[in-house]
């Protein structure tokens, strides 16, 4: 990180934002390093979460009176914001869901069902969260398509030849993570778009690990659809995002039937909204979508390309720091990676290792993060994994490492 921006990026007062990075856990000062799972909120979403209850709560859509019209005004501005935020052409492209786990099921349901045809050829990569596997699944079983996944390489590292070798006249659907939950690759989405382009198929991306730590702009990134979650990035639980192409959303039959997403409703027969509305059934989550808008915000004053470099600075430091942990291997080494580290130890298993260093009020994760076909590939059958975020310092990695110490003179 260049001097200007260190100058600029005030981590301590971008910490202060957030309440619960003050408190203590067994006694010591919380070392939060767990924002991949679900990252802190900062007093500025949860008064807007507050203050959409307390203030202009109603349901949106179907009232005239002044709080149904506030509610509603608020809650669409937020399609616009998000909009904005990654590149959008309208909010008209933007799809709220319960978040990125729906929206990746919608698509598989609404898009891949209705299309597919036996043999079809659905192409992930070895990487996927399992949210970006098992509705792929489901719809191959289906239909008769079938799952093909696409190695990395020995360090992580994605490989375009990977990819391009299994890509047949039957590939269908193309889809990846912006950023891997484990490694922390950065997948080139743009130039994957265009392989996708060329092949004929549709250009899926799962975005949670992405949004929250870098600059998107769908457009530039030329994928069809791009899906987030808004509790990874500092919001609410309960919503996220599906950004998909115009043309394309409108080409999709609802997801799920109810209130709000009709035209006109008989016994017969029932016609259905244009998108977005189409996807969302029911009363949404009104209140946390206008938080989400305040996440959306937050992040946006700080500025992404600030964030990516506070964060990068953070990672590189975090490599060098836990290299030094003596039988410590690091799982995931791919230049130009991002969001997390994760890592074995030749001494203690990863869930004992969180164990003990939570007694020094260290959050990590420790598991297979929903990742098992990569820990099939690690051979590994789970791993700790640090993750960072706009509030993570280079001390709190000084105490993990600490912490990690400890565990090396428990174990032996």
């Amino acid at each position: 990180m260049d001097e200007m921006t260190t100058k600029l990026y005030e981590v301590e007062a971008i910490r202060a934002d957030f309440p619960i990075l003050s408190r203590e856990v067994h006694g010591k000062p919380l070392v939060y390093l767990d924002s991949a799972a679900s990252a802190q909120k900062p007093r500025q979403v949860m008064d807007a979460l507050m203050l959409a209850y307390t203030d202009t709560y109603s349901n949106v859509h179907r009232g005239l009176h002044f709080l149904s019209e506030a509610s509603t005004d608020a809650y669409e501005a937020v399609r616009g914001s998000v909009a904005s935020f990654i590149g959008a052409a309208s909010g008209d492209e933007i799809v709220f869901t319960s978040g990125a786990t729906m929206a990746l099921n919608l698509i598989a349901r609404c898009w891949a069902e209705p299309r597919l045809q036996p043999g079809d050829e659905i192409l992930i990569s070895i990487a996927e969260h399992h949210a970006n596997i098992v509705p792929w699944q489901m719809v191959a079983e289906k239909t008769g398509a079938t799952v093909r996944a696409f190695d990395m390489g020995p360090d992580g590292a994605f490989v375009m030849a990977n990819l391009t070798d299994m890509i047949t006249a039957k590939t269908r659907i193309i889809a990846i993570p912006h950023v891997s939950n484990v490694l922390g690759t950065v997948f080139p989405v743009a130039e994957i778009s265009k392989v996708a382009k060329q092949a004929g198929a549709l250009m899926v991306v799962d975005g949670c690990q992405g949004v929250v730590h870098m600059p998107v702009n769908v457009t530039s990134l030329g994928c069809d659809f791009y899906v987030f979650s808004a509790h990874k990035l500092y919001g609410p639980n309960g919503v996220g995002v599906l950004w998909g192409r115009a043309d394309i959303l409108a080409e999709m039959p609802p997801y799920m039937g109810g209130g709000d997403m009709i035209d006109r409703v008989t016994i017969e027969h029932s016609t259905y909204a244009d998108p977005p509305v189409r996807f969302e059934a029911g009363t949404p989550p009104i209140a946390e979508v206008i938080a989400l808008g305040a996440a959306v915000d937050y992040v946006t004053n700080i500025g992404m390309e600030a964030i990516r470099a506070h964060e990068q600075d953070i990672l590189s430091y975090a490599h060098q720091r836990l290299s030094s942990v003596e039988g410590l291997q690091l799982i995931g080494t791919a230049p130009g990676k991002s969001g997390v580290v994760s890592f074995t130890m030749d001494c203690a298993h990863p869930h004992d290792i969180s164990t003990i260093i939570d007694n020094n009020g260290v959050a990590i994760r420790a598991g297979h993060h929903c990742a098992q076909p990569l820990m099939d590939r690690l051979d590994l059958s789970s791993t700790a994994r640090a993750s960072v975020g706009v509030y993570t310092t280079r001390a709190e990695f000084d105490v993990l490492a600490e912490s990690l110490e400890k565990v090396r003179r428990i174990f032996g």
